[in-house]
């Protein structure tokens, strides 16, 4: 111990008091420095080694920063200190490697896509403009997202809510067990595999047409494990005192559920939602195969082949030409930003539901 902490003597420092133990510690400033010298050597190994790739540069600069946070935290604290330290960089280099390609997708979409928004190509569709032509729009294809996913989610989530709920509050037994097992089944689902099912029994034993519809039930497949389980893990978290306290006043326990359990839990529900619906709003597959695509303005997901956004974006992709890339730029853009708003809306209704606390 006598490396690690000394006692300051009395007269030796004129702010230090008798009795006081002192520790070595690094300066604040320290995690940014060897960052920031770890950038420079990583860069500047890059640069011997000839590697031609800035993300090789920014790997060899995440490596050093943790080497040397534990060495320099070694030599001037300890050894415990410095695994501390280093658990933390890690973590923080995980993050940037996290954070990176997310920037660099959303810079990507942003600088290649915003020239594409503009009034004309949100309120227009694709009739009549051909692969080369410039012009068309994107906006059959936001109907049809809008009600694709709208359908899908006006199913889903209600028989995702009450499964949970079921799990969660009556569920006990086999029939529990098997439901469990079904929700972890379908969660792996492959989204093609979906679609087939819708396919083959929607419209080729049933007979319906491929429509907006047949989409929508494609997306419930794959949005009702995600509902289920995300509800499931939130009401989980609820304390058992609470409902224990509203069935002690001799409240039912289905108005337990409805106005303690619920409202208690409603910020993440609706976290889980807004994911699920992020989810399926991306999906391409069943739509390709359920769906068709319509380049055209289609208002009715019960009758006729629609459009999506997914879908265009596939679809002008697939064209090859310049004025096709914009376009699918361009979706894409305005599919990041349906995310992006779902979400928004998400945490502001979490927190205008979340429950009041008091002091």
């Amino acid at each position: 111990m006598s490396d690690i902490m000394t006692k300051n003597p009395r007269g030796t420092d004129p702010l230090a008091r008798p009795g006081v133990l002192a520790h070595r510690r690094m300066p604040r400033w320290a995690p940014a420095g060897i960052a920031v010298a770890a950038i420079a050597v990583g860069t500047a190994l890059g640069l011997a080694l000839g590697l031609s790739s800035k993300i090789q540069w920014g790997l060899i600069a995440l490596i050093l920063f943790v080497l040397g946070t534990y060495v320099i935290t070694a030599a001037v604290e300890d050894r415990r200190q410095a695994k501390d330290r280093v658990v933390t960089s890690a973590v923080w280099a995980c993050f940037v490697v996290a954070v990176v390609p997310l920037y660099s997708l959303v810079e990507t979409t942003i600088a290649k896509g915003a020239k594409m928004i503009n009034g004309n190509f949100l309120s227009h569709s694709m009739a009549g403009v051909l692969s080369n032509d410039t012009g068309g729009g994107v906006y059959h294809a936001i109907i049809g997202t809008l009600e694709q996913v709208g359908l899908a989610s006006l199913i889903a989530i209600p028989i995702g809510v009450f499964t949970a709920i079921y799990l969660v509050e009556y569920g006990r037994g086999k029939l529990a067990v098997a439901v469990t097992f079904f929700v972890d089944v379908m969660t792996g689902i492959p989204s093609i595999v979906a679609g087939l099912f819708i396919l083959a029994f929607w419209i080729l034993v049933l007979g319906f047409s491929y429509s907006g519809f047949a989409g929508s039930l494609a997306l419930v497949i794959l949005m009702i494990p995600v509902v289920v389980r995300s509800t499931e893990e939130m009401l989980k978290l609820v304390p058992n005192e609470l409902r224990e306290a509203s069935l002690a006043l001799g409240v039912p326990k289905w108005r337990t559920i409805l106005k303690v359990v619920l409202p208690t839990a409603l910020g993440g529900i609706t976290t889980g939602v807004m994911l699920a619906v992020a989810r399926i709003a991306g999906e391409t597959a069943p739509i390709l195969l359920l769906v068709f695509g319509n380049p055209m303005i289609n208002n009715d997901p019960f009758h006729g082949t629609q459009s999506s956004l997914p879908f265009y974006i596939y679809e002008q992709y697939v064209l090859g030409t310049e004025q096709s890339y914009d376009r699918a730029w361009g979706a894409a853009l305005v599919l990041i930003a349906f995310v992006m708003i779902l979400n928004l809306v998400a945490r502001g209704i979490a927190r205008w539901k979340a429950p009041k606390t008091g002091r």
